[in-house]
């Protein structure tokens, strides 16, 4: 298939592009570079061994998309594009909402518009809120506690009643975890644009010296060390199991599908600090803080539907997923170059 992967020069979306590559795939990537560089286009060419078309696009602009989809003849769309630090979305709710519902809305107008019938949409685990329990299966019911976490919601419901209207339509509903590794190269990985919002890029600029410590949100959970208890999925893995659904969407009866993305185990803070410390081969100076309002204390994924249904599973360890986070951020001190 010719696959237009919207927001494809980001962190996911990039090592999704070498895996479509990969399977045989022809690929489009879509970036607006809001939270990405253009330099991954020569990182993923040299990975890949091709040359990859790569546009420069706002795909909440309407017309824009349209003329993308006219202009490269489009089979399927696997849709990261969108805002997603939690913290940033409660200080900006209506740049969320308008940025990631806008960019939903123009991909499908598009694809109506050019008879496409593939998506596959890069939800997430924000979805089930707070579930009251530690395992998430795909029969919770969604909902939210930060703007961020509702696009996600809203984004779901829509690709439902659009797929609803649209007998043809074939939906992946692919909600995952916590994404962390980076390509065993060292080309690709997570370069976030500001202060880190997740764990391991945090992690990894303590041991590259770019910040003085990690500060741990809360000592004190019910947990096997008092810290919070993750599942912490490899990109290279998670990358797989995009292309896995892509694939699956062209045999399935139903038109929508959603399947969890994770290992099915809960890793603590204090363990991912530990394997990363021992990937790196140097302490790593960190503090306990307070908890931080609406985390949880723990909370993996039940992958076993997309285990069965899929063929896919989750084959990183947590020391690989530290080893190519350190290959990645020793390689890119300071991440991809402007």
């Amino acid at each position: 298939m010719r696959v237009l992967v919207a927001g494809g020069a980001g962190y996911i979306g990039s090592h999704t592009v070498v895996k479509l590559i990969e399977a045989g795939h022809d690929v489009v990537i879509a970036d607006d570079f809001s939270n990405s560089k253009p330099a991954v286009r020569e990182r993923l060419e040299t990975i890949t061994g091709r040359k990859i078309t790569m546009h420069a696009v706002d795909l909440c602009d309407r017309d824009a998309t349209d003329h993308l989809f006219t202009d490269e003849k489009i089979d399927a769309v696997i849709h990261f594009a969108g805002f997603k630090a939690v913290g940033e979305s409660v200080a900006k709710p209506i740049d969320y909402y308008e940025n990631n519902l806008g960019t939903m809305f123009s991909l499908l107008r598009a694809m109506e518009r050019h008879g496409v019938n593939i998506i596959v949409f890069s939800s997430s685990a924000t979805v089930y809120g707070d579930a009251g329990t530690s395992v998430m299966h795909e029969e919770l019911a969604t909902t939210a506690v930060n703007p961020y976490g509702w696009t996600k919601v809203m984004g779901e419901q829509i690709l439902r009643d659009v797929a609803n209207a649209r007998p043809q339509m074939r939906v992946a509903l692919l909600r995952y975890f916590n994404p962390v590794g980076a390509h065993p190269s060292g080309l690709i990985g997570e370069d976030p644009s500001d202060v880190p919002n997740n764990l391991m890029p945090f992690i990894a600029q303590v041991a590259i010296g770019r910040r003085e410590k990690l500060n741990i949100f809360g000592g004190d959970y019910d947990t096997k060390d008092g810290t919070g208890v993750r599942d912490f999925i490899h990109v290279e893995d998670l990358a797989t199991g995009h292309v896995a659904a892509l694939e699956a969407l062209g045999r399935a009866d139903e038109p929508v599908k959603t399947w969890n993305l994770g290992t099915g185990n809960g890793v603590s803070v204090l363990e991912l600090l530990h394997a990363f410390e021992r990937a790196a081969d140097k302490k790593l100076p960190y503090e306990i803080v307070a908890r931080r309002p609406g985390d949880l204390a723990a909370y993996w994924a039940d992958p076993s539907l997309a285990n069965e249904e899929l063929r896919w599973h989750a084959t990183k360890t947590v020391d690989d997923m530290c080893v190519d986070t350190w290959r990645w951020q020793k390689n890119n001190p300071d991440g991809y170059p402007d």
